[in-house]
């Protein structure tokens, strides 16, 4: 584990480039700085370090997760360690969905939990009922961004998608003022569009929708 984590943190900075850094930080209005390495390149270099020093077991991926997030000095090692949550060994394992809540309420930003999600997806498909309860229970949370990672987590997912559960998530969320609930409402129902738009369309004239949400909505409908 602790192989990894140096490899990734020494990595991450052997291909920082400082010129780029205050512009990322000011774009993502960040309190963390950052060294200056794209986000693509983030995900390629973190998967390269993992094949040099492949963690033994789910256990150990998780320790490296934690050590990366939550010691991170530059929000690039917490891309990086959310790009850990995606390796094959982690993949719609339920034991981390405690560590992608810890993601989403500690990160506290879009670009977070937008990322997280596409695991909760995962575990949409492999772990339903566990996973719908679970988000049930963020989409009355108290914390904006566990609220948000409810209404997103089922991203392409398609013909997937349980609409009862999308129901019970985007609900009680409708009279939410904060900017990035209504987003995530609308982008929510707009994905869902693409495979089902009656059904969305049909939502979407029962429910009060903010202007927001209901442009979003119905943006290609």
């Amino acid at each position: 584990m602790d192989d990894l984590v140096d490899v990734v943190r020494r990595t991450l900075r052997d291909h920082a480039d400082p010129s780029i850094a205050p512009g990322q930080q000011a774009y993502m209005k960040s309190t963390m700085p950052f060294l200056g390495v794209r986000v693509p390149e983030v995900r390629r270099l973190t998967r390269a370090a993992a094949r040099s020093s492949p963690p033994a077991d789910l256990e150990a991926l998780e320790r490296a997760v934690r050590d990366l997030w939550d010691g991170a000095t530059h929000r690039e090692e917490r891309y990086a360690a959310t790009e850990l949550t995606g390796l094959r060994l982690a993949i719609g394992r339920l034991e981390l969905l405690p560590l992608y809540e810890h993601i989403a309420v500690t990160g506290a930003w879009w670009d977070h939990v937008d990322e997280v999600a596409h695991r909760i997806a995962d575990l949409h498909d492999l772990h339903s009922e566990p996973t719908a309860e679970a988000v049930r229970r963020w989409a009355t949370s108290s914390d904006t961004w566990l609220r948000r990672l409810a209404i997103i987590s089922q991203l392409g997912r398609r013909d997937r998608v349980d609409r009862a559960v999308l129901v019970d998530v985007i609900e009680p969320n409708l009279a939410d003022p904060e900017f990035f609930i209504r987003k995530a409402v609308g982008w929510a129902l707009r994905d869902l569009a693409r495979i089902d738009p009656d059904w969305v369309q049909t939502f979407a004239d029962e429910h009060e929708l903010s202007p927001l949400s209901r442009r979003e909505a119905l943006k290609h409908l």
